[in-house]
């Protein structure tokens, strides 16, 4: 239990290496912002997919598991901070992204080249409004 009764900490604890790390997974702020970790696109210690579509598809795949055990989805995510590695990917990424977030209902996002620890081509995290219930 968190010691501020306004946040809820959705695990389970994230596991790395078979060390518990000092993360969560998302939090849920006063019932209604949902903030999910940035999610990269690991499987079994290694990279999911070769390509750049293949990692966002599998990363917005773990994004949406997490919404899903804060009682959210995909569709209430109002913001989005992306971390590619390659500006090249950027169009494979985008088009990847947009097969999840269509144009008129996207969130608002941020998008980086910067390197990752993991070693893979994208990071995201995403903010979601839970909606009331």
């Amino acid at each position: 239990m968190s010691p501020n009764p306004g946040i809820e900490h959705i695990g389970p604890p994230v596991e790395r290496a078979g060390k518990v790390q000092p993360i969560s997974p998302a939090v849920v702020v006063e019932d209604r912002l949902v903030f999910v970790a940035g999610q990269v696109p690991m499987r079994n210690g290694q990279p999911a997919g070769e390509d750049i579509a293949s990692q966002t598809h599998y990363t917005l795949d773990l994004i949406e598991a997490i919404l899903q055990r804060a009682g959210c989805t995909l569709a209430d995510v109002v913001k989005t901070t992306v971390w590619l590695v390659n500006a090249k990917d950027y169009p494979g990424f985008n088009e990847a992204y947009a097969e999840r977030f269509p144009a008129a209902t996207a969130p608002a996002r941020s998008t980086v080249i910067s390197g990752l620890i993991a070693p893979v081509l994208v990071e995201i995290e995403a903010v979601a409004l839970r909606r009331p219930g």
